[in-house]
C-alpha cells in the first residue's frame, strides 16, 4: 500500500459517511506507515521512546475491538486478546509485538477494523444514526458514549499515532509522506 491507495474523505457527504470516511483514512494511513517492513522493522524503536510500528498495528486492533466490540455492543474479548492477563501488564499489546510476524500483525489489524466496521454498520441499523448509545457506560461520566463519540475518539486516536508512526518510519528507511 501507498499513499495513492488512500481515499481521501468526501467533499460533500452526509455526517455517518464523512466520519466513516476519515476513520478509513487513518487506518489506511497506518497501513501505509508499516507496509513492506519486516519483523525487525516493525520492532526498532526511536529512543528514548519504547514504541514500535508493530506494537502499534496491535495496539490499535485492540483499540478498535475494545471501542466497536466492547464498549459499543458490550462483547467479550477476542482473539488474541482473550487470554491476556492486563494487571500483569497493562501495555501487553505493545509490548508482546515484537513476537509476531508481520504477517500476523497486519492479519490481527485487518480482522479488528472488519469486526469494527461490521459493529459500526449494526449499530446504525438500529436506526438512531450517530446518536446510538453504547451498551458499556463511561467510566468519567454519568451515562453511555454515542457512536459519534465513540467515532470521533478513533479518529482522535489514529491521528495521534499516526503522527507517532511517521517519525517512527522515517527513522526506520527514510520513507516520509504526510
Amino acid at each position: 500500500m501507498d499513499d495513492t491507495d488512500r481515499r481521501d474523505p468526501p467533499l460533500r457527504a452526509d455526517e455517518v459517511t464523512t466520519v466513516r470516511a476519515y476513520l478509513d483514512y487513518h487506518r489506511d494511513t497506518l497501513r501505509w506507515k508499516v507496509d513492506g517492513l519486516t519483523r525487525e522493522q516493525l520492532a526498532q524503536t526511536l529512543p528514548p521512546s519504547t514504541m514500535t510500528l508493530g506494537g502499534m498495528l496491535k495496539h490499535l486492533a485492540l483499540v478498535e475491538w475494545s471501542w466497536f466490540e466492547r464498549v459499543l455492543h458490550g462483547r467479550p474479548p477476542v482473539s488474541p486478546f482473550v487470554d491476556v492477563d492486563w494487571d500483569a501488564d497493562p501495555d501487553w499489546d505493545w509490548h508482546s509485538a515484537v513476537d509476531d510476524s508481520p504477517e500476523q500483525l497486519r492479519q490481527w489489524f485487518d480482522e479488528a477494523v472488519a469486526r469494527a466496521d461490521a459493529a459500526i454498520d449494526e449499530a446504525l441499523a438500529a436506526g438512531k444514526g450517530l446518536d446510538v448509545e453504547s451498551a458499556l457506560p463511561s467510566r468519567r461520566e454519568e451515562g453511555h458514549f454515542t457512536l459519534r463519540w465513540i467515532l470521533l475518539h478513533m479518529i482522535e486516536e489514529y491521528a495521534r499515532h499516526n503522527g507517532h508512526a511517521d517519525l517512527l518510519r522515517e527513522a526506520i528507511d527514510g520513507r516520509t509522506g504526510e
